[in-house]
């Protein structure tokens, strides 16, 4: 055991990606070492996860402090080490040092074991900070247990991307990264290997991409000895292979059928040499490699004849014919059109679409003919993007290479980007491909270059898909949906609706989630939130039960939404979160958009301005690139609420008036009406009352044309909004009977505290109370919390004392620079400390001029200040000390 002096000279620390974690550790041991403290941390990983850049990132950093590489050459010191340069590990006990020992699996046991225990003397005796690196091994020895240990995980995709574009110089065409990206498996090594095996025309996505992709042989030598398979019995090889064979076209993490290996000629004393290696696990009539570079590993490193002999026996002995074909496909070399052709007819819809674009794909790898091998590739990838797995769709596509004008081609790359791409690209390429598709095939093509128009706000293009769309006699609620949006995009409201009723009268069954979504946009066009909601949670339970995955993230957003809509803003959040992990797992960013969205409205409702402001941030960054003008109305829709919510109304309406007005700036055509109430509200109140007039117009007309139970409720609100105060009074009244009909608890608790807000301002304060407290209830039972601040404010400012600050346990609590004002003049001060002058007061709070101007000098006085920044300094000391010494002993009483 020996130690080899580092090479004098500055070091350059290796540009590292994805391992934040690692290097904070990394630098914390070398921090340590300098301020004198000994220390060991210990990386363990996989083989070719960074563990050796580490060590060499770890001495560069050293600066002009010692470090020294210890190297594995005996378990004591041999006499001619002093010849050679090398001195026994006793290093310098006054000065710090950092000593590396890179690989110490490598080791044998005794040697491990005699450097464990001189590794733990050193760091107690002298300032030694020692890195120590181990490949993980599912049955590694316990030399170095109980030492600091930290384990290096795969790259993610942002930081594989991150070290492609090193590598590449960024000139790799971006479906050839995302196709290296999932092949290196997070592996930094490996991923170096496959860029380095490939020429610039293959990266550059102008020569097709060989299959299997070359690289990395030597890094899965190293996995094969991780486990040391060349040590293993006969029987324990022989099994691996055939596992490894027999989980080719399955799906990622499926493993292969036990019982197939064993009936092809593996045995359970194979199965048990192999799992007691740490090779396997067998459990649930499954085998599983304990990691896929091992299973990759086991196959490559095979010879091909001993590949092929594998598939043949396996061939044999699979008991269904797709199996079977699958297998003899693995075995062949060259073309086969007879086998091709057999095993597309048996990739069949009702199987797997994992194994159906596998199958496909090897079908068309054995079809010579340019135009079928172009159709099952194109088949391939349709499968492969409807089990969820648009990275294999577009490599697969990449594979057809130039053939001009194939109708599935250009479906297959139409959905892909209506998923992640322009909406504009997805539209265009769904029109080109429904020209070339035979008419079955072109009816998909259109329906989807019409969803790609609504998340555009296109209604031309929308029309024009609906037109082109041939009649569906087949399939009478898909043709009374075409007939139906036809005429309500032209302007024909009721005859629109009426059709559109057609698709409601029976939803299609659970089985067709397809027909399912659509019936709900239906009936959300038609204004019948309720059967909406229904046909949502039917099309996700259909999607769950019957698939496909790719369907999973649009179901819970259609459903968020329906919620939304309902006014069950929890449920509709809860909804949207899950569809929001499933469109980022399935890489669907345009699904993701609307769902941010739909989440910043709910955070919108919630009072929480923080969530509401980074959801909308998000919707607005995805939906802007891509052309989603849905998502973006309802993210502009979102933050004016909260703004709203925050007292900031000339804000909510700068932010809505360019979306509810005419113009080329409107909002999507599906959404701006919904917004008018929450614009006419800010309107008012900011005195935009002429903007606020015209849109309350063109609501009376919309709410004269649809069902929606809560579009009459919150028409009486605007108008009461707008009326004379001898009027409103009694719109107000209307507006709450309609609520009277419906569930909702915020939209009902709006108009009570614009009702409530409106009697005090006429010096009704007695009779203001009964519609703030309802409001109140209604927003603190459907969590709108900073709504319900707002109530309470208005509360207080009519003379009712609500959610006071009481002390716990009969404590007295601090006292404010505030608490000697009245509950009006505390809300005027602090608006002026934040900054706002005395008519953006009054706007806020429905006030005069004149009584702001009247409560504002009664402050000064009370206070002791003569002017806003003295004020301002005094609500930022006293406010904050008043938090500080309260935070720990205040609560809210109930509700007086």
């Amino acid at each position: 055991m020996t130690l080899s002096p580092s090479i004098p000279g500055p070091l350059t620390a290796p540009e590292l990606h994805g391992r934040g974690a690692a290097i904070t550790a990394v630098k914390s041991l070398v921090e340590g070492v300098r301020a004198g403290r000994g220390g060991v941390l210990v990386l363990t990983s996989p083989p070719g996860l960074g563990r050796t850049a580490l060590v060499e990132y770890a001495r560069a950093i050293c600066g002009s402090m010692p470090s020294v590489q210890l190297t594995a050459a005996s378990a004591a010191p041999r006499a001619s080490d002093e010849r050679e340069g090398l001195v026994p590990l006793a290093p310098e006990p006054e000065r710090p040092q950092l000593v590396c020992v890179d690989d110490a699996h490598k080791w044998d046991p005794a040697s491990r074991a005699a450097l464990a225990t001189e590794l733990r003397r050193l760091t107690a005796a002298a300032p030694v900070a020692v890195l120590l690196t181990l490949a993980e091994h599912p049955n590694g020895a316990d030399e170095f247990a109980g030492l600091p240990t930290l384990r290096l995980g795969p790259l993610d995709d942002g930081a594989a991307a991150a070290l492609l574009d090193r590598l590449t110089q960024s000139s790799a065409d971006p479906v050839v990264g995302a196709w290296l990206i999932r092949e290196a498996v997070g592996n930094p090594r490996l991923l170096t290997a496959l860029v380095a095996a490939l020429t610039p025309d293959q990266l550059a996505g102008r020569t097709p991409l060989p299959d299997p992709l070359p690289g990395g042989e030597d890094l899965l030598a190293d996995y094969a000895a991780s486990v040391r398979v060349d040590e293993l019995p006969g029987s324990a090889r022989a099994l691996l292979l055939l596992a490894a064979a027999a989980g080719e076209h399955e799906a990622d993490g499926a493993g292969a059928e036990l019982a197939l290996v064993l009936r092809a000629g593996g045995t359970a004393v194979g199965l048990a040499s192999a799992e007691a290696a740490g090779a396997v696990v067998g459990t649930g009539g499954r085998i599983h490699f304990t990691h896929p570079l091992l299973r990759r590993a086991v196959l490559r490193r095979a010879p091909l004849a001993r590949r092929r002999a594998a598939h043949v026996r396996l061939a044999e002995f699979c008991r269904d014919r797709f199996s079977h074909l699958v297998q003899l496909a693995c075995a062949v070399e060259g073309h086969d059109a007879r086998l091709a052709a057999s095993l597309a007819a048996e990739a069949t819809a009702d199987r797997p679409h994992t194994q159906r674009s596998a199958a496909l794909a090897r079908a068309a790898a054995l079809t010579a003919d340019a135009e079928s091998r172009t159709d099952r590739l194109a088949e391939a990838a349709e499968a492969a993007r409807l089990a969820g797995d648009p990275v294999r769709a577009r490599a697969l596509l990449a594979r057809v290479g130039a053939v001009p004008a194939h109708g599935g081609v250009h479906r297959v790359h139409g959905l892909l980007a209506l998923a992640d791409g322009p909406a504009d690209d997805a539209r265009e390429s769904l029109f080109t491909a429904a020209a070339l598709l035979p008419p079955e095939q072109a009816r998909h093509a259109l329906i989807g270059a019409a969803d790609a128009a609504w998340a555009m706000g296109d209604a031309a293009a929308y029309r024009e898909a609906m037109t082109r769309l041939p009649s569906c006699a087949d399939d009478p609620a898909l043709e009374a949906y075409r007939v139906g949006m036809c005429a309500v995009l032209s302007g024909r409201m009721a005859e629109g609706h009426a059709v559109l009723r057609r698709c409601l009268d029976g939803l299609p069954g659970r089985g067709e989630p397809a027909g399912l979504l659509r019936a709900a946009v239906a009936a959300l066009v038609v204004g019948e939130v309720e059967t909406a909601c229904e046909a949502g949670t039917r099309a996700l339970a259909a999607v769950r039960a019957y698939g496909p995955e790719v369907l999973l993230p649009r179901a819970l957003e259609r459903l968020a939404y329906g919620e939304l809509r309902a006014g069950r803003h929890t449920r509709a959040r809860a909804h949207a979160l899950e569809g929001l992990r499933a469109a980022q797992r399935l890489t669907q960013p345009n699904v993701a958009v609307s769902l941010h969205a739909v989440l910043a409205l709910a955070a919108s409702v919630e009072g929480d301005a923080e969530a509401c402001a980074e959801h909308a941030a998000a919707a607005a960054a995805g939906a802007g690139p891509h052309g989603l003008a849905q998502a973006a109305t309802l993210s502009v829709w979102a933050v004016a609420r909260s703004d709203l919510a925050a007292g900031r109304p000339a804000d909510a309406a700068a932010r809505l008036a360019p979306l509810v007005a005419p113009g080329p700036r409107r909002g999507h055509f599906a959404v701006r009406m919904l917004a008018v109430p929450c614009f006419v509200e800010a309107a008012v109140q900011a005195g935009r009352t002429s903007e606020a007039r015209q849109a309350t117009e063109e609501f009376t007309r919309w709410t004269e044309a649809t069902a929606d139970p809560l579009a009459p409720a919150q028409l009486a609100r605007c108008q009461a909004l707008l009326a004379p105060p001898h009027l409103a009074a009694a719109a107000y009244e209307r507006a709450l009977a309609h609520h009277d009909r419906m569930p909702g608890e915020f939209e009902r608790g709006l108009t009570q505290l614009l009702y409530g807000q409106h009697l005090r301002r006429r010096r009704r304060t007695r009779e203001a109370r009964g519609p703030l407290r309802d409001a109140l209830v209604a927003f603190e039972r459907c969590g709108a919390r900073a709504w319900a601040d707002r109530s309470r404010g208005e509360l207080r400012a009519a003379g009712e004392a609500v959610g006071v600050a009481v002390a716990v346990a009969g404590e007295p609590g601090p006292r404010g620079p505030l608490d000697a004002l009245t509950p009006q003049q505390q809300r005027i001060a602090r608006h002026v400390a934040e900054g706002a002058t005395n008519r953006e007061v009054a706007v806020r709070l429905s006030v005069s001029h004149r009584t702001v101007d009247h409560h504002l000098r009664n402050v000064f006085a009370a206070l002791g200040v003569r002017s806003r920044v003295e004020l301002s300094r005094l609500l930022a000391g006293g406010e904050g000390a008043r938090s500080d010494r309260g935070a720990a002993t205040l609560r809210t009483s109930p509700t007086t």
